[in-house]
């Protein structure tokens, strides 16, 4: 298993942007196992948001908007926001799935990312 941390929510107004880190406890050079961005709304919906894996995909509400990224030097996912919307408003949590079972089975405790109109 993975330790996941994230950081980098906050509270900001429509339009503008962020950038969500998710330290990995243990990435190593070879490592290729699929991470992944999902968020949970205050109505308990969650949904995946970004995923790195074979290749990279993204929900259609964020197409354009978000782009997922790996240091992996670091370490470190990363989500870049753009143009935030209120409908944005979340916890943002990373997962990752070290053992490419098809499942993430590891998951950070998330950050709260508010968008204010």
């Amino acid at each position: 298993r993975v330790q996941l941390t994230e950081s980098g929510g906050g509270s900001v107004q429509a339009g503008d942007s962020l950038r969500l880190s998710c330290r990995i406890s243990r990435w190593l050079y070879y490592d290729h196992y699929p991470l992944a961005w999902f968020r949970e709304n205050q109505g308990g919906e969650r949904e995946e948001v970004a995923t790195m894996g074979v290749t990279t995909t993204y929900a259609n509400s964020v197409k354009g908007r978000f782009t997922i990224s790996l240091d992996a030097a670091e370490s470190t996912l990363f989500l870049d926001m753009h143009s935030l919307k209120p409908e944005d408003t979340a916890i943002y949590r990373c997962a990752a799935d070290p053992q490419d079972s098809g499942a993430f089975t590891d998951w950070g405790q998330g950050t709260q990312v508010t968008v204010s109109s």
